[in-house]
C-alpha cells in the first residue's frame, strides 16, 4: 500500500512540474521587434544602372554638408558575411562653386572603437545628378547617380562599378520616415536588391574624429 501511495505522489509531482514548465514556456517574453530578413537569394539579371534616371534638375550644391548612412542595398560579399558588424557612418560633401571642380567627400566610420576618415573626390559629369569616383584603372571607376533627394532630409544614391550595383540611403539625421524607407526598398527591389540584401546601419551616437 505504501509503495502504491508513493508512486501516486510521484506521478502527481511530475504532472505539476510539467504544467509549471508549460506555463513558463508560454509566458510573456520581452524582446526587440525586428524585421524578418530572408536568406539571400541567387542574383538575377536586374535593371541596368543606365535606366535609372537621376533626380530632375538636381542641384549638387544643395547636397553640401553632413549625411548619415542609414541603409545599404548590396550583394557585396563583405556585407553578406559581416552585416552584423556594421558601424555608424557619416559622409560630408563639400561642393565648390566652380562646376569644373570635384566634390570633396569625407567619410567617417567606426572601426575597432576608433573613428576612421576616408577622403575622396567625386568628379562631376556633364549631366546633373551624375558623379564619378575614379579608380586606379578605368574598369575600377565608380559611377554615382543621385536618384532622389529633397536636400533637407534624405538622399538615395546608386553606385555602379562594372556590373555591380549598390544603393545607399542617407539622411540629414539618424531618423527618417517610413515612407522614405519604403521608397528606398522599392527602388532597390527593381535592381534585384530585395530585403534579403538590405542592411540597416546603426546609430551609436555622434561620430567624432580622434586626433
Amino acid at each position: 500500500m505504501d509503495l502504491r501511495n508513493t508512486a501516486m505522489q510521484i506521478c502527481v509531482y511530475l504532472s505539476l512540474v510539467v504544467v509549471l514548465l508549460g506555463l513558463c514556456a508560454w509566458g510573456p517574453v520581452e524582446m526587440r521587434r525586428t524585421r524578418f530578413k530572408p536568406k539571400p537569394k541567387p542574383k538575377k539579371n536586374g535593371k541596368p544602372l543606365e535606366e535609372i534616371l537621376p533626380a530632375q534638375n538636381i542641384d549638387i550644391k544643395q547636397m553640401s554638408g553632413k549625411w548619415f548612412l542609414l541603409s545599404v542595398a548590396s550583394r557585396c560579399n563583405y556585407l553578406l558575411d559581416n552585416h552584423y558588424k556594421v558601424e555608424s557612418t557619416t559622409m560630408t560633401l563639400t561642393v565648390p562653386d566652380s562646376p569644373d571642380s570635384p566634390v570633396a567627400v569625407s567619410t567617417f566610420r567606426k572601426h575597432n572603437y576608433q573613428c576612421w576618415e576616408i577622403r575622396q573626390h567625386y568628379e562631376r559629369a556633364s549631366s546633373p545628378g551624375h558623379l564619378l569616383l575614379k579608380g586606379n584603372q578605368p574598369e575600377m571607376d565608380v559611377k554615382i547617380t543621385v536618384v532622389q533627394t529633397d536636400y533637407n532630409s534624405y538622399a538615395i544614391l546608386v553606385y555602379k562599378r562594372m556590373r555591380k550595383i549598390t544603393m545607399k540611403l542617407y539622411g540629414r539625421t539618424t531618423s527618417i520616415t517610413d515612407t522614405i524607407v519604403d521608397r528606398f526598398e522599392e527602388l532597390a527591389q527593381k535592381q534585384n536588391l530585395g530585403l534579403d540584401v538590405v542592411f540597416q546601419f546603426p546609430d551609436y551616437g555622434k561620430v567624432h574624429i580622434q586626433k
